[in-house]
Formats: C-alpha cells, sequence, structure tokens
C-alpha cells in the first residue's frame, strides 16, 4: 500500500467531475460511470457470514440504507465463499441490468474476472474493502489495512508489557493467504514485531495463514501450534476476532484464556465481549458506516455517469497502476475504550451487554 496517503476521517469529501477523464480504465464514458440513460441500479457481492460477523450484521445494513436514502435500487448478495456462485451472482447482476458492480472479492483471480467482465458489458466497478491485484475496478474503497495490522502488533506489545512478560513465545494466526488485505495486515504487525523477533526480545514460534478465514480451521491450526510449542505460547496476534476466539476457545480448554493476550479485528460483539472478560486484549474497530457511505457516494456518482476525486490512490503491483482510493482510519480498542464502539452505535448496549456482561459492561463505563 503507497505510503503516506492522507486518510479519510470522514466521508462526503469526494469532488465530482467528469467521467469522460477516467484515464485507467480505457474504455468510453459509459464503460467506466455505467450508462446514463437508464436508471442506476447498484449490485453489491459481499464474501460469506462466517469468516466475520460485519459482512450480514453491518455492511449489508448500512449500503442499503445509504443507497435507499438516496433512492437508488440496489441488489445485495452473499456469495457464502462460493467462487462459482460468486461469478454465476455477478452475471446474474449484470443480465439484471446493474449498471454498477461493487464486490469483496474471494480471491483475486475470481474478482478479475468478474471485473473484466464486468467492463466489458459497460458496468462501472468498485473494489469494496479488498483491493482485487491485477483488477480493473475504478475505485477502491476500504481502511488503511497496513496501520490495521500495525494496530495488532503495537496492540500485542502493550498487552505484554502491562503483563510484565519478559521474552515471550508469539505465534502469529494469519487471514486467507489469498486475500490482499491479509498480507496488507501482516506486513503492518510485522512491522512492529519484527524488529523484537530480530533482537530476541521475543520469539516467534508459529507463523500459519488460515485458509478462507475459516474459525474452525484456525482452532484446529492454533490447537497445532500449542502441541508444536510444547504449551508455551505467550501472545497469540490472530488476524481478526473470528480468529481470536478460535485460539481462546483453545486456550479455555487448556485453561490459559485470560493468561495469553490475543489481538483481533472488526469490533464484533463476540470480540468485544472477549475483551470485557478478559480473554482477548484488543481488536481494531473499523467504523463500517463510514466505509460503506463513502463507497455507496461513489456508486451512486459511478451509476449518474459521474467521477469523483479521491485524492488518494493505492499502487496495484499486480496490474501496475495507481487506484483512486478512499482509505479510512481504524481504532484500537482496549477494554476501557470499548464503550466507543458502543458510543458509535456500531454495537448496541443490549446486543453487547448481556446475562454476564451486563456488570462486565458497567465496570467498564458501557452506558
Amino acid at each position: 500500500m503507497r505510503k503516506g496517503l492522507l486518510t479519510f476521517a470522514a466521508v462526503g469529501l469526494l469532488a465530482t467531475g467528469s467521467m469522460a477523464a477516467c484515464g485507467d480504465n480505457g474504455g468510453s464514458s459509459d464503460q467506466a460511470g455505467g450508462s446514463t440513460d437508464k436508471k442506476p441500479k447498484i449490485g453489491v457481492i459481499l464474501p460469506d457470514s462466517k469468516s466475520s460477523a460485519r459482512w450480514e450484521g453491518a455492511d449489508r445494513k448500512f449500503l442499503k440504507e445509504a443507497f435507499d436514502a438516496a433512492g437508488v435500487e440496489s441488489d445485495i448478495q452473499n456469495a457464502q465463499n462460493d467462487k462459482t456462485a460468486f461469478q454465476t451472482i455477478a452475471d446474474q447482476m449484470i443480465t439484471n441490468g446493474v449498471n454498477v458492480l461493487m464486490i469483496v472479492n474471494l480471491d483475486s483471480g475470481t474478482g478479475k474476472a468478474v471485473l473484466d467482465k464486468a467492463k466489458s458489458q459497460g458496468v462501472a466497478t468498485i473494489d469494496y474493502d479488498r483491493l482485487t491485484l491485477g483488477g480493473s475496478a475504478q475505485y477502491y474503497v476500504s481502511f488503511d489495512n497496513e496501520a490495521v495490522g500495525k494496530l495488532q502488533g503495537e496492540g500485542l506489545s502493550k498487552c505484554l508489557t502491562d503483563k510484565g512478560v519478559k521474552n515471550p513465545s508469539i505465534a502469529y494466526l494469519n487471514g486467507s493467504p489469498t486475500d490482499n488485505n491479509a498480507t496488507l495486515f501482516k506486513n503492518g504487525y510485522d512491522s512492529v514485531l519484527k524488529p523484537k523477533f530480530d533482537s530476541k526480545e521475543y520469539t516467534k514460534v508459529a507463523d500459519d495463514s488460515v485458509p478462507a478465514w475459516d474459525n474452525a480451521q484456525a482452532a484446529t491450526i492454533f490447537e497445532q501450534q500449542l502441541t508444536k510449542a510444547g504449551g508455551k505460547i505467550d501472545g497469540v496476534l490472530a488476524a481478526n476476532d473470528g480468529l481470536g476466539n478460535a485460539a481462546i476457545s483453545v486456550l479455555k480448554k487448556n485453561k490459559l484464556n485470560g493468561k495469553v493476550p490475543v489481538t483481533g479485528q472488526d469490533a464484533t460483539k463476540e470480540g468485544l465481549q472477549n475483551i470485557l472478560a478478559g480473554d482477548q486484549c484488543m481488536t481494531v474497530y473499523k467504523a463500517v458506516k463510514k466505509e460503506a457511505d463513502a463507497a455507496a457516494e461513489l456508486a451512486i456518482a459511478l451509476a449518474k455517469g459521474e467521477k469523483k476525486e479521491t485524492g488518494q490512490t493505492v499502487k496495484d503491483p499486480e496490474g501496475n497502476r495507481d487506484v483512486p482510493a478512499v482509505l479510512l482510519e481504524p481504532k484500537a480498542i482496549y477494554k476501557d475504550n470499548v464503550k466507543d464502539v458502543v458510543a458509535d452505535n456500531y454495537v448496541t448496549k443490549e446486543e453487547l451487554c448481556t446475562g454476564a456482561f451486563a456488570k462486565l459492561c458497567t465496570d467498564a463505563g458501557v452506558s
């Protein structure tokens, strides 16, 4: 990811211009911006509902709200981690007349095929959350994903220091090897932790990727990591809350939960509850509503044949092009600021503070 880029603290900062200058796409203004002579219709393909609760619990809701508020027809579907279904959904959306297609790819190969077909049919495209390497999307909307990973690395280090752990043994549970975001997250946390490994301050005892972000596989992988390390793992860099919870489930079986700091990402209800209970050290909150609103704003403009300038780009190393981008800023969440996620209405107090978590919420200042 290109360094030194400004991040958007809020949406609504995009400037409108003529679509004729959409240079990277190499098509006509209709190809770049969708047909201007038919009613705007936007298709969105989400990746799955298992790797993270965010896709169905947040992204779908916020995207639909944004499209509805603008009076724009939308079709939001979920590929459920099935590459064939992903392509079939895209074909159906194109046949059914969408003039903008927004995707969260399952891998860059499948994503590229879908984006290229859409482009050939005059359908404008946006990469949402994950960049499709070698793809042809006209915009990329996400968070600064290396910054996400850096917060995770800093968080794990902070939690180990707070616990007074000396010379800790660290295990990595990385995201899917086919997800470019997982690579960026790892770049971020490696930037913090690799110097500690190099200086022998920390020891890395395991470093495994989890196919398709599958939580069940993550539990199996972590159990193997723990066994191989002779039960001596002092910290777990888990790339999201689902993987973190998988590690915690194994730590619980070994009566190590709460003793071994575990990171996460996405600020899911489960992740936040694990933090309140002391089983997870931190998560990274990404304000999905801002991401969804920024993507919807771009999609609606494209559907109307307009171009919006973002003032940012990311480098696609496989496509050798700079992709216009909106990159939002992530936030580290620990027990003392779980309340910030609730205050932002990402998770409600009623959802989070159930049963035994009611007192934990009160103690953490959640109101």
